[in-house]
């Protein structure tokens, strides 16, 4: 399955939940690098007019997980369990935020991604590093 088929299903199953509230929109999925956009609302922003915080780690925790998933073992599931977040620059209503997601450890029971965030501009506005617990399926 190539980026974009993967894309368009990972976008399909998230119909419905908070990620798809958020309006995020994944435009390439791979095993090696997870990319997808994130239009800054008003809904989403501080009184300030500028992307939440939280709304940011939202962006990036669901990207992490996705990049965390296609490098897991069939079947299995997964949780963060720890996430740090260096929160650089604003965002202003009315941009776009595209985030990146790369694997950096691809391991048994964790997987670390390293995730960030940026202006439409290229400008750092976000750099998240994660670690997804890998929940074997079970029975294995």
């Amino acid at each position: 399955m190539t980026g974009l088929n993967l894309a368009q299903s990972v976008q399909e199953q998230i119909k419905g939940l908070l990620p798809d509230l958020l309006g995020i929109g994944f435009t390439d999925v791979t095993p090696d690098k997870v990319v997808a956009q994130l239009a800054v609302r008003k809904d989403l922003c501080t009184v300030g007019d500028s992307l939440h915080g939280g709304a940011i780690m939202a962006f990036a925790d669901t990207l992490g997980a996705v990049a965390a998933i296609l490098n897991m073992p069939e079947g299995a599931r997964t949780t963060t369990i720890e996430s740090k977040t260096n929160l650089i620059r604003g965002a202003p209503i009315g941009t776009r935020v595209i985030g990146e997601s790369v694997p950096v450890h691809k391991g048994r029971t964790t997987v670390v991604c390293q995730t960030t965030i940026r202006s439409e501009a290229g400008k750092l506005v976000a750099l998240v590093t994660q670690t997804q617990l890998v929940i074997a399926p079970k029975g294995v």
